[in-house]
């Protein structure tokens, strides 16, 4: 299987309920076939400084926005391949770059205890990001199942994600999958991932459903509800350090 390390194209996101889901997996199924990974757990540690500066730039709505994850597609071993992903988003384009590594090198790596093992382009980028962010750290372990189609030529893609979790601790792509979830269990996340044009015949399916495009970030809603916990903590009013109770 020939792995692609560079993207450019147009990620556009739709919620939809299972029932449609279904119906939509039907539709396009003259048009696409599973691509390579098919129905996988996709494992993402993802980068952030002391702060959480990159999400919360990202959920400003700026025209250039980026960020740093490590990412597998199954539970994986300290020398097992894994994912380093850059991923910026610029005018509604998002390019993406990625380098392999084993799951220790990433980690040793992105702390900065050891160069990229294979030096390149991508990882001359990766390295600049990291200098100039200083304090990047893993920040959130998010998981999802997803299932992904491909069309003949590669040009689209289409991919749906349930069971979207996150949590702030055992941030290692070798851990069981748990967390908080995201989305209702009822709620699948699609992506439509293409050039500039959108064929036909799946406009015309997404007219048919009534769906409607929609923003949403996986981190970004993770980094919400993390704040929206924080908030609620309260205190003892004699020991202010110590949690006593979740309101």
């Amino acid at each position: 299987m020939k792995i692609q390390h560079t993207f450019e194209r147009y990620e556009i996101k739709y919620l939809t309920d299972h029932p449609t889901k279904l119906k939509l997996l039907e539709a396009i199924r003259p048009y696409m076939v599973p691509d390579s990974f098919g129905r996988t757990c996709i494992r993402n540690i993802y980068y952030d400084t002391d702060n959480f500066r990159l999400i919360r730039t990202s959920l400003e709505s700026p025209i250039y926005k980026e960020k740093l994850r490590v990412r597998s597609y199954k539970e994986v071993s300290g020398s097992e391949q894994v994912f380093v992903e850059l991923k910026k988003k610029y005018d509604h384009i998002v390019y993406k770059r990625r380098i392999e590594m084993s799951r220790n090198e990433a980690g040793e790596y992105l702390s900065g205890r050891i160069e990229a093992p294979e030096p390149n382009q991508i990882s001359r980028e990766i390295d600049y990001f990291l200098s100039f962010y200083k304090t990047l750290e893993p920040k959130v372990f998010l998981s999802y199942d997803r299932e992904a189609y491909v069309s003949e030529d590669a040009s689209l893609r289409i991919t749906f994600d349930d069971n979207i979790l996150y949590r702030k601790t055992d941030l290692d792509l070798g851990c069981d999958i748990y967390g908080t979830s995201i989305l209702p269990l009822s709620v699948s996340l699609m992506e439509i991932k293409t050039g500039p044009g959108m064929p036909l015949w799946l406009s015309a399916l997404l007219d048919r459903y009534e769906l409607r495009k929609t923003s949403f970030s996986k981190y970004g809603n993770a980094y919400i509800d993390l704040e929206k916990n924080k908030r609620m903590i309260t205190y003892s009013p004699q020991k202010e350090s110590e949690v006593i109770r979740y309101a």
